[in-house]
């Protein structure tokens, strides 16, 4: 299969051809030849888009889907796709499945699942058996059967020594450790952030402490075993202070935002809408100040959807009692081009393979093709017509986005979304 992008402005800091606008010809899924005014060919697709701009193909670091066990939440087929219209070619998913991914068969399974889709995923094994927290999982066969990490989908490792000799354990096989940050005695039956709001609407508050103490311990724990964690979903101001001291003191860590934290405040929950219960909660606009600095100046690795679907029967319910959780991978983009340049949402929609060990290709001649098209123009307004999701639960609903993800080329496989 040939296919010819015309006239498309290149997005990459590590392509020789970034901020030129050229056509880019592929063959077989590689890049045969980049150039201006490519002659035509008469078995190759035409690509022709309004104000096309094309990047490395984007890396979503934690996506939920629900396969096995969840299905009526999301599957893997339609989750897939969905991720591929939202201009993903590759992503981690999340270990919150029924049964949980944690062990040599369910890696198997839902890779299985995978196959043949344009976008590729990348499983994320549990760190502990069932998630559980209290006995280690088989972290060395999931390895070997594909998944790039170790984590318990948002629940901290209460016991500190389990954590440790996971760090320990993994660097035999270099694999990587995934440690959500939130004391769990601390947090309570907290739903929201502590603060003016949670006070004024009678809601029980999670304070900044709850994260920030587990992020500083579980620093310690890297500092004396050494090896590599990532932190997930950072929220506060001073986590991402403690990961810039530990990262000056040359420790493997590495973290990661969620799109709603780098857009939305707890002053969200005023409607008491349960769209906006996440974890950790929004918080407040002085953190999210803080946050967006931190992917400004590199604290902050890599941006996540966080994408998790929720049943309607599980969100629609009363604030204290509603699960935790948001879609994302829809209006990523689009909410992103809101709060930051265009050049560093690609770059912390990319750099991510990087820390979960996965290739990157740079736009060259040579290289496979793993492409997401889009434009930075134009303005609308996040409806449920932009759902592809077979859960609705977004956050993003009626605010505004900017620019359109036309889609991905990835797998020798072209997914256009308009």
């Amino acid at each position: 299969m040939k296919i010819i992008i015309r006239s498309a402005k290149i997005i990459d800091s590590k392509s020789p051809f970034h901020n030129q606008t050229v056509d880019v010809l592929i063959a077989d899924g590689f890049i045969e030849k980049i150039g201006t005014s490519l002659p035509e060919i008469a078995d190759a697709t035409e690509v022709k888009l309004g104000n096309l701009h094309l990047s490395q193909g984007w890396f979503d670091s934690s996506v939920s889907f629900g396969e096995p066990g969840y299905e009526d939440r999301e599957t893997i087929a339609n989750g897939l796709q969905v991720a591929a219209k939202s201009g993903f070619t590759a992503i981690a998913l999340q270990p919150n499945s029924y049964p949980v991914i944690d062990n040599q068969s369910q890696i198997n399974f839902v890779k299985n699942k995978a196959n043949g889709f344009a976008t590729e995923l990348f499983p994320i094994g549990a760190l502990t058996k069932g998630s559980e927290g209290k006995d280690m999982a088989e972290l060395y066969d999931m390895k070997n059967s594909g998944a790039v990490a170790f984590g318990d989908y948002n629940k901290s490792i209460d016991n500190a020594n389990l954590l440790k000799i996971a760090l320990q354990y993994v660097q035999d096989f270099d694999g990587l450790v995934i440690a959500y940050s939130q004391d769990s005695n601390i947090k309570g039956n907290g739903v929201a952030n502590e603060g003016i709001v949670s006070t004024r609407l009678g809601l029980k508050g999670i304070p900044n402490l709850a994260e920030e103490l587990q992020v500083a311990r579980n620093l310690f724990l890297l500092e004396y075993t050494g090896g590599k964690l990532h932190i997930p979903t950072v929220s506060t101001a001073k986590s991402l202070v403690l990961i810039k001291e530990a990262k000056s003191k040359g420790l493997q860590v590495s973290c990661s935002v969620a799109v709603h934290h780098l857009r939305f405040t707890d002053v969200a929950l005023e409607g008491f809408d349960t769209r906006f219960k996440v974890t950790p909660p929004l918080r407040t606009e002085a953190d999210r100040a803080a946050l967006v600095n931190g992917v400004l100046d590199g604290t902050i690795d890599m941006i996540t959807s966080d994408h998790n679907p929720i049943d309607i029967e599980f969100k629609k319910m009363e604030f204290d009692t509603a699960k935790n959780g948001t879609i994302g991978l829809e209006s990523a983009f689009g909410a992103l081009l809101n709060v930051l340049p265009l050049e560093t949402i690609v770059e912390k929609l990319t750099s991510g393979k990087a820390v979960f060990g996965i290739e990157s290709q740079s736009i060259n001649e040579g290289q496979k093709a793993n492409l997401t098209l889009f434009t930075p123009e134009g303005k609308s307004t996040f409806t449920k017509e932009h759902i592809l999701s077979k859960s609705k639960n977004s956050a993003f609903l009626e605010t505004e986005i900017r620019g359109t993800v036309y889609g991905i080329l990835n797998q020798n496989q072209l997914i256009i979304s308009k």
